[in-house]
């Protein structure tokens, strides 16, 4: 174990386990960087976020909190939120083909003649990609559609599946193997404890600073193993009474909070294991009411609310979880530690929407939180309605950040300061 390079993994029974990139892996390397590699993680919330809740009265680092931003109190600091910010030529033939453009900028989506163009995800794998096993890694919380695009235009599936993603992301071996592991999973055995001397000599051999960045990732992994086991046992259990309190289902796709969750806690493993440097997000509407007390609507019909105060207070209660999902998600990268500072500060978490005002299906203004990266944060940046700026200034931002060699992207007219 003396000798570790980027690749190593902890074996047992023929499943493999990578490691998180550790300092000691980039000694006497030339090839290798000293600093820890950027990142780049994109989500979108494709229905909007309720602009009353979200937007603060004044702005600057001394902006008032609102009820989403109560929500994130504890990462005030680490977050930089955006008013004015948009994509040009976005009404489409649907109200929502926007969904199709928010990473990529392109105008007139669904329109007759209409062809996407390559989104900022995918324009960074290619620069970036072959750095890491995986050039970039595509999330859904509902089905295959995504926000990524190919330079030809052409959607890459999302992955919905926790236990997939990190059956592919963690455990290596053949068909049989993965499959015996997946199985054992299930069973609550982890793959920890298989590995439980080669994990024992692993610590003897780092530094103090390795051994608490290994520790914190071999409690991630084993949460994720609990979280995911817990989620595949429901499926084989019948219903509860209707007159109790039913259990969480990952499975059912009304299960919104759960399933999105679950990604969320994963991104800092595939961080940790520099699996890719590229990951997105799209939480879609489930076309089903949503499992949380006070919720009788579909997230989408609750969108349109018409100015409703009852749907709008659900619609709230929707949201709320979804910005607190955002919020677990920093707190993970903030918590998870490499070479002296934390996950977050090389991972830049752009979180947001394609959707200004989802009542209104209008694709303006639109709520772009984004985090992380080592970028200034603490305050809000409002941008006057008469002087909207091209969202792809900020993509061009974040990538210059993350050693993309590029003046523009898409409509870009250059870079976001703040």
């Amino acid at each position: 174990m003396s000798n570790l390079n980027r690749r190593t993994m902890l074996k047992a029974s023929g499943i493999s386990l990578a490691l998180p990139l550790l300092e000691s892996m980039t000694q006497g390397h030339a090839s290798e960087v000293a600093e820890p590699p950027s990142r780049m993680v994109f989500v979108c919330t494709a229905l909007g976020l309720h602009a009353p809740a979200l937007w603060p009265k004044t702005a600057g680092s001394g902006y008032e909190s609102t009820e989403y931003l109560d929500l994130l109190q504890d990462h005030r600091e680490d977050f930089t939120l955006f008013s004015g910010l948009a994509h040009e030529s976005q009404s489409g033939r649907n109200p929502h083909n926007c969904e199709m453009t928010w990473l990529t900028a392109a105008q007139g989506p669904g329109l007759d003649g209409f062809r996407n163009s390559i989104s900022v995800d995918q324009f960074a794998a290619s620069q970036i990609g072959n750095a890491t096993r995986f050039p970039s890694i595509t999330l859904g919380s509902s089905s295959p559609q995504s926000q990524s695009y190919t330079s030809s235009g052409v959607m890459i599936p999302a992955e919905t599946s926790p236990a997939n993603l990190f059956a592919k992301m963690f455990l290596k071996g053949n068909a049989y193997e993965v499959a015996m592991q997946k199985r054992k999973l299930s069973e609550g055995i982890s793959i920890l404890d298989q590995l439980a001397s080669q994990r024992s000599r692993l610590l003897r051999s780092s530094s103090s600073a390795e051994n608490r960045q290994i520790e914190e990732y071999f409690e991630s992994i084993r949460q994720s193993e609990v979280n995911l086991a817990e989620s595949k046992a429901w499926l084989d259990r019948p219903k509860p009474d209707p007159d109790e309190q039913p259990p969480t289902d990952i499975a059912d796709r009304a299960d919104l909070v759960g399933r999105v969750q679950l990604l969320m806690d994963l991104i800092p493993l595939i961080i940790q294991t520099d699996s890719t440097r590229v990951i997105t997000v799209m939480i879609q509407d489930h076309k089903v009411v949503p499992k949380l007390d006070g919720v009788s609507g579909e997230h989408h019909n609750l969108s349109h609310h018409g100015q409703e105060p009852a749907k709008i207070a659900q619609l709230k209660r929707i949201e709320s979880e979804l910005v607190k999902c955002f919020g677990s998600l920093l707190a993970k990268l903030k918590n998870k530690t490499e070479r002296g500072g934390q996950l977050l500060d090389h991972t830049s978490v752009l979180f947001g929407s394609n959707l200004g005002n989802a009542n209104a299906h209008d694709p303006s203004n639109l709520p772009i939180f984004l985090a992380g990266g080592g970028f200034k944060h603490g305050s809000y940046v409002a941008t006057a309605k008469q002087d909207v700026k091209p969202l792809s200034n900020l993509f061009v931002t974040m990538l210059q950040n993350a050693a993309v060699e590029t003046d523009r992207f898409a409509a870009s007219t250059g870079t976001l300061d703040w």
